[in-house]
This record gives structure tokens, sequence and C-alpha cells, in this order.
């Protein structure tokens, strides 16, 4: 076992990093019109796009996350991986039909035709504005998790992290995404049932006691049964999977991008079934990752074993690896982290250059002219987000500060989008007054979460609920004044 990180896992994580990045700008013979560079030309076929799927879905804060809860309480946060198969069914019936049919790039399209431009470029502004935050947060996060196990300076490392992402996403478009998604999905998989392997295999006591002593001190429970819907418990992770789930499969650029790009209806149907079903055991394995480090650790007790749960696998990785899996499974943690940074920006830059720039800035510009508005969009979003993960090495917050970013700005993003399907005689005055007020009461609830929660007057059910409810109020408003027009 080692102590550290030796010179030959250095030399696998710098070769994984320039191998990755050589890997993706090859892709650039792929990218030079609009079509190649936001859909990968319709040429990649369905398993690769599916994998893709999984990978966005994943992220080093999962990787790093995930074994935590799991190691500090239960798998109640496994429910949320347990309601993807009925976001799917949905997705698959309606969902990609829907935008297969009717939009050429953007899920964004589909808006302005059941409404105006105004739900267009509320949803573009909203989801860039989504992307910009999830870069930064996770490329801290990342660069945190990698600068606590190498024993290097974030700055630096955010910097270079940052750079290289740009870089291979402005080249290769989004074939690079997917196909550097396929290279990074096997390096996931691979260190992580490394890690299990060698945890159950060193386990004091074998399978046996592990078993005995995960059941006794109930670390497989899906959290409290009770309808409570104030504590992380079954139902509010459920209830919360089910609408996040949606909103990912509705509107978030991410995957609808993913579905156009298959070259059939039949490829994006695989593309969603394969990614979201291999989803469940990957998620599964991290959570049983934890569980194995509170049994290993409770058996093998060590007197530096770190005090946060979220510390305590990248430990295990560190301090039981042997020389060279201690390489791979940090290029596995990279691996998670560049995958959805690399979404997030080739999406956004996408949406933007499709949105804004062409259908309100440049209406005549040809395919040239786009061609290099997405490549400078990539550039500017990209290096923004990476000055923005700078700014977060001194908060203490950085995921409470994307929660927060995550319900306000995408808080009516799936409301909007389910009235415009569900309720075909909506007009767009109604739709835009729904919106409104899903936003005001999604702006009331997460502020009175983090400045009057003491005062006894604030939102008074989980935060997770917040995003959940803004959803139905939207529904149901816009439902209410579309009947009251009929009157």
């Amino acid at each position: 076992m080692s102590n550290g990180i030796s010179p030959i896992d250095y030399l696998i994580i710098v070769i994984y990093l320039v191998g990755t990045t050589i890997f993706g700008s090859w892709f650039v013979k792929r990218s030079g019109d609009m079509k190649g560079f936001t859909l990968g030309g319709n040429l990649i076929p369905g398993w690769a796009l599916g994998l893709s799927v999984m990978a966005t879905y994943f992220s080093s804060i999962s990787f790093l996350a995930n074994p935590g809860k799991s190691y500090a309480s239960d798998w109640s946060p496994f429910v949320f991986s347990l309601t993807l198969p009925i976001a799917m069914l949905f997705a698959s019936a309606w969902f990609i039909p829907l935008y297969r049919n009717r939009v050429r790039t953007t899920a964004y399209e589909y808006l302005e035709q059941r409404f105006a431009l105004w739900a267009r470029l509320y949803m573009s502004t909203a989801y860039i504005l989504l992307q910009i935050g999830r870069f930064a947060v996770v490329l801290y996060l990342t660069a945190l998790a990698i600068a606590a196990l190498m024993n290097v300076d974030i700055k630096v490392l955010i910097l270079i992290l940052g750079a290289l992402t740009v870089l291979y996403t402005l080249l290769g478009g989004f074939a690079a995404v997917v196909w550097t998604d396929v290279v990074q999905a096997v390096v996931l998989l691979s260190g992580a049932l490394l890690c299990l392997f060698l945890l159950l295999f060193n386990m004091p006591g074998g399978w046996e006691n592990f078993t005995s002593v995960a059941v006794r001190e109930n670390k497989f429970s899906p959290g409290s049964m009770d309808f409570d819907l104030v504590i992380q418990g079954f139902w509010v992770v459920f209830i919360f999977g089910i609408v996040e789930n949606l909103k990912n499969f509705s509107v978030d650029q991410n995957y609808i991008q993913r579905f156009l790009s298959a070259s059939s209806e039949k490829e994006a149907r695989k593309a969603l079934w394969l990614g979201g079903l291999i989803y469940i055991p990957i998620s599964a394995l991290f959570f049983m990752i934890g569980t194995s480090l509170y049994v290993y650790y409770l058996n093998a007790p060590v007197t530096d074993l770190p005090a946060k749960a979220d510390e305590v696998f990248p430990y295990f990785i560190v301090h039981e690896l042997p020389v060279g899996l201690v390489g791979l499974v940090i290029a596995a943690v990279l691996a998670a982290g560049m995958s959805t940074l690399s979404s997030s920006l080739n999406s956004s830059a996408t949406v933007y250059t499709i949105d804004f720039y062409k259908r309100v800035l440049k209406i005549e510009a040809g395919d040239h002219v786009q061609l290099n508005m997405i490549r400078l969009a990539t550039g500017v979003i990209g290096t923004l987000a990476t000055l923005a993960s700078l700014l977060m090495i001194n908060a203490k917050t950085a995921l409470d500060v994307w929660w927060q970013m995550s319900a306000i700005f995408g808080g009516g993003m799936l409301g909007l989008f389910l009235s415009a399907v569900l309720m075909p005689n909506l007009q767009s005055r109604q739709a835009l007054a729904a919106t409104i007020a899903g936003l005001i009461f999604v702006a009331w609830a997460t502020g009175s979460k983090l400045w009057f929660a003491d005062a006894g007057w604030g939102f008074g059910l989980h935060t997770m609920m917040i995003g959940v409810i803004g959803t139905l109020l939207i529904v149901a408003t816009a439902y209410v004044l579309q009947s009251l027009s009929r009157d």
C-alpha cells in the first residue's frame, strides 16, 4: 500500500490529461460546420451517446460526495437514481419525439413556437447562467479534491483544468464531448470498481462481517418512510428525483442535444435508456464504496482518519491503494469532472449562438459566421466560468451557492415546459404570468431559507421541495388562467 502519490502516479495523471486533450482535439475535422460542431454531424452511435448521457449525469462531486453520504448516513440519496426510469418513460414517449420533430438544435426553439420569443430567451438565459454556475462549482470542487490529493496549488489546478477543457471542447465540438465522455466513463468505472474490490478483498472479517455490520448499523436504509416533507427522507428524495429528472430530460440542453444528435429516433431512445439504466448501478457502486469505507475503518481504525465524511474516500485513495492505482483513481475523479465541464461548455455555447446570436443579433448569419461565433462563445463562457471558479476558493458554501442558483434560475424551466406541452390552448401572456408567479415563489422560498429560517416564518419544507412546488405552482397557475379565459 502507498502512503502518498508516487512519481508513477503523477505520470499516469499527466498522461491522462494530455491524452484526453489530444483525443478530444482530434475531432476538429468533424466540427467544420455548425451541424458538426453542435450535433456531431448526426454520426454518433446510440451506445456512445448513452455512455455520454451517463457521464453527463455523473460528476466529480458525485464521485466523492456519494461515498461520503453513505459513509456518514445511509443510502437515502440513492432513491434519486431509482426515479430515473419514471422520467425516462415520459422522455421516451413524449420528449424525444417532440424535440426531434419540432426543433433543429436547441430545446428552447419549441418554447418560442408555443408562446413567443420571450419564452425562448428566458429559458436560454436561465440555462446559460445555470451552466456557468455548474461549470464553476464542478471545476472548483474537482480542483479542491485533486489539490488535496496531490498537494498542489488549487489556483494553478483550476486554470490548467479549465484551459484544457476549453481547448478540446473548442476544437472538437460536440463529437469531442461525446467521445471523450466515452473514454472518461470507462476510466470512471474502472477506478471505482478497483476501489470497491480492494475494500472488500481487504475487509477485516470478510464479506460476512461487512454485511452483518452494515445491516446492524442500518447503512443500507433508503431513509425514513414516513411521509414527512421536512426531512430528507425517502419521499422527499423520491419526489425531488422525479421532478429533477423530468427537468433534465425535458429542458436541459445537455441531454436534448444528445437526443437531437442521434441518427434516428430509435438511436435517441437507445441513448436515453442505456445511459439512464447504466447510471443506476454505477451510483449504487459509489454508495457501496461509502458503506464499505464505514465498515472497513470501523474494524481497522487509523489515528489520522479525516473527520469529514467527504474526505474519507480521498484518504483511502492516497493511503491505501497500491502505486499506480492511485494515479488511475485520481484520473477517474478528473474524468468525472471534465465530462461535466465539457458538456456544460458546449451546450451553453450552442444555446447562446442559436438562441441569441442567430435568432436576435444577426439573423442573416451564415454557417461560417455562426461557427466562428460558437467557438468564440465557447472560449468566452469557459473563461468566465473558470474565473468564477477562482472566486469560489475562499467561499465556504460553494454547493449552497449552486443550489440557490439552480432553484432561482431553473425553478421556472420545467413548469413552463410542462404548461406548454399539457395545455395546448394556453396563451403566451398566461404562460408569462404563471412563470413570474413561480419565480417569485422560488425567490421567496430560497431567501426565507437563507435569512429567515430561525424566525419561524420561512419556507417550512425541505429545501429540495422548493423547485418541486415552484414547478407545480407554475403549472397550476397556468391551468387556472387558461380556465378563466374560457369563462
